[in-house]
């Protein structure tokens, strides 16, 4: 897992393209049957990428995180945006196919990844941050999405946000 370090605003205003890049970008979070996180101390949020081709991946745990598992203090959102993929939370299969959403909480103990056919892997997009009460795993197919339209086409960033994972009032 690679860890990031938080940057003032001032070390940001002075730094190149090249420093912004290295210091923000996340690339690379899909490798063929690996587990790819980057943990950033901004909310101490982990961002990853799992594509499992010929065999499961697990989401392993980290001594960063000072915790018996990965989700024993967190909670993780996952979206599939590949072929059709299976999530399995301790034991139980979840099928995700492509823009479904898979919420886990805190408590889980063990998450696999595995994709259902190999030419066509799924590849699970991975958001996690620290919870502080454990809450049921819940599956989204994307049509149940929210969708949010924003933006404007006079100022070039016109486009739709699907929300997944939210508090419903």
């Amino acid at each position: 897992m690679e860890i990031r370090f938080e940057h003032s605003p001032k070390e940001v205003k002075g730094m190149n393209t090249t420093e912004l890049r290295a210091s923000f970008l996340t690339d690379n979070l899909m490798k063929d049957d690996q587990l790819i996180l980057v943990y950033t101390h901004y909310d101490r949020v982990i961002i990853g990428g799992a594509k499992p081709v010929h065999k499961q991946v697990l989401l392993v745990n980290h001594g960063e995180l000072k915790a018996d598992f990965f989700l024993q203090r967190r909670e993780i959102g996952i979206i599939n945006t590949g072929g059709n993929g299976r999530v399995y939370t301790d034991g139980v299969a979840h099928e995700l196919g492509k823009l479904d959403c898979l919420y886990i909480g805190k408590g889980v103990k063990e998450v696999k990844f595995e994709s259902v056919i190999a030419g066509e892997p799924a590849l699970f997009y991975l958001l996690s941050a620290p919870a502080h009460r454990e809450c049921p795993v819940q599956f989204m197919p994307k049509e149940k999405a929210l969708p949010s339209d924003m933006g404007s086409l006079e100022t070039s960033n016109e486009r739709t946000i699907y929300k997944y994972i939210h508090a419903y009032i």
